[in-house]
């Protein structure tokens, strides 16, 4: 075949190649996604269920205006945590341990200032932690917890209330997982984080709480 012959075909074997090819690459998961299924409902949480969280979806985020302009927030991962639910099914316990040094502000200097003395000391204070007992289950749904805070070593009552709350299976794993969004205001200077109070850093902080808790099966309780 002349080479010009072939040359004009060239294209032509080019598109083909790319119509074939592109209809099963896009099929192709990325690596470590989660799958193309939607997860089933679970009902409420399970009587006498322990529950343990799942790091991957469980954070506190925070919010502090400063200068009354702009809002600072970081967010911090847990480190352990399990919920326990009671035999009727109508009352759980909560206690989640968070770590503080895993603060993330998206600015480094930030991240280094807030883990410094000034204010959540984590070198000497490097786990926060939430508990809550008497958790009330109502209709399946926890509306709101009533609990104590602890942060460098003081610990104070915080409400935290439910925005949002479900269980579903997962298509991941094929367990219970309940869960959903929860928030309260605290006051920083209860624990003693006093820092920018005389120059415009605002004492009311506002917590963003994420969680998510995967039953653990009966035979590992």
């Amino acid at each position: 075949m002349p080479i010009a012959r072939r040359l004009s075909l060239l294209p032509l074997c080019l598109a083909a190649a790319l119509l074939l090819a592109g209809p099963a690459h896009a099929q192709s998961p990325a690596p470590g996604a989660a799958p193309e299924m939607a997860a089933r409902p679970a009902g409420p949480p399970q009587p006498g269920g322990r529950y343990v969280v799942d790091p991957t979806h469980t954070f506190v985020l925070y919010e502090m205006g400063h200068y009354g302009t702009s809002t600072n927030r970081g967010r911090f991962g847990t480190r352990d945590g399990q919920v326990q639910v009671d035999a009727t099914g109508q009352l759980a316990r909560v206690d989640v341990v968070f770590d503080m040094a895993s603060i993330n502000t998206g600015v480094d200097l930030l991240n280094r200032h807030v883990q410094s003395s000034d204010f959540l000391n984590v070198a000497d204070f490097p786990t926060g932690r939430y508990q809550a007992e008497d958790v009330r289950i109502e209709a399946g749904r926890v509306q709101a917890l009533q609990g104590r805070l602890t942060l460098l070593g003081q610990t104070h009552p915080v409400d935290l209330r439910a925005v949002r709350f479900n269980c579903y299976v997962s298509p991941l794993h094929g367990r219970q997982v309940c869960g959903g969004d929860f928030e309260a205001e605290i006051q920083r200077s209860q624990w003693g984080i006093n820092w920018g109070l005389q120059f415009g850093f605002e004492d009311r902080v506002r917590l963003l709480v994420q969680v998510e808790a995967v039953l653990v099966p009966t035979a590992a309780r």
